[in-house]
């Protein structure tokens, strides 16, 4: 019996522009549940984590936005997913923000004994207090899901690490900071640029990801933002980079991931309705999971 459990996270306190936190309803605007229903036994959608309006706050220590909220909302997101795998179900995530990953991950990764990431994202994710230039917890969530900067936000769940540097694949970067290249090098972690995915194209990228992360992990999770599409295919996010990933790639790669069923849980993020066309970027994401959870052309 294939089930799935889909949660909401309108969650915009890591980083600064407005909107994305009508991410979830913008994605259930676009048809996931009419969508995704002939794939599944069951669907059970969650409705949303409260978030609620907070003010923003800045930590004066560390210099961190919204620290303790963001803390405060991941928790109570992780306890729901770890609910949700441990009643059978596959959970999908909506965002919100990226830092909600930290929450995702959080109540992922305590079912596994070696948990995969792939991070298909523009950008790495791998900030911290020290390294970030805003401060914004939204280019933290992989480092914080490595054991890497505040221990309120790495310790969320009660553990940590909750990932292995090892079994980290990045795919699409193409805006990385400078203190994120040298933690890429310094942890050895796996990374396919834009470079790469023009010089070996996509196929080859997912075929190596899924060799790689076979031989080494017992699940994986997909977190997948949608800057890391070309803005011309996902224009309504909060930082689009230029020279992205088509929307054909991005099709060729959930199938491909969908043929090798190595996916255990997913999330899709940084949906921002207020920065879209006529909800163009929605609509991608849940096309997108079609293709992630069994959709064929023919």
């Amino acid at each position: 019996m294939r089930k799935l459990s889909i949660i909401g996270m309108p969650m915009d306190l890591g980083q600064m522009r407005r909107g994305v936190d009508m991410g979830p309803s913008a994605i259930r605007y676009a048809g996931i549940n009419e969508r995704l229903k002939p794939l599944f036994d069951e669907i059970h959608d969650m409705g949303d984590i409260p978030i609620g309006r907070p003010e923003v706050v800045i930590d004066k220590e560390s210099n961190l936005r919204n620290l303790d909220l963001v803390s405060e909302k991941s928790t109570l997101l992780a306890e729901k997913v770890d609910e949700v795998i441990q009643s059978g179900s596959f959970p999908l995530v909506l965002g919100g923000d990226h830092s909600i990953a930290i929450g995702t991950l959080a109540g992922v990764s305590k079912h596994y004994k070696n948990l995969g990431v792939i991070w298909y994202d523009a950008h790495g994710d791998l900030n911290t207090a020290e390294t970030s230039p805003s401060g914004n917890i939204h280019g933290m969530p992989l480092a914080a899901s490595l054991g890497i900067g505040h221990r309120s936000l790495t310790d969320i769940g009660g553990y940590t690490p909750k990932v292995k540097p090892e079994n980290v694949v990045i795919i699409g970067a193409r805006a990385l900071d400078e203190g994120e290249k040298i933690l890429i090098k310094e942890r050895g972690i796996k990374v396919y640029t834009m470079h790469e995915i023009d010089r070996l194209g996509m196929a080859q990228v997912i075929e190596e990801t899924i060799a790689y992360l076979k031989e080494r992990t017992d699940g994986v999770h997909l977190s997948l933002d949608l800057d890391g599409l070309d803005p011309n295919d996902a224009p309504g996010v909060g930082t689009p980079v230029m020279g992205g990933i088509s929307y054909r790639e991005s099709h060729l790669a959930m199938e491909m991931l969908e043929e090798a069923q190595i996916i255990t849980s997913a999330e899709f993020v940084e949906v921002n309705p207020i920065l879209d066309e006529k909800n163009k970027t929605a609509r991608a994401a849940v096309e997108l999971m079609g293709s992630l959870f069994g959709e064929k052309l023919l």
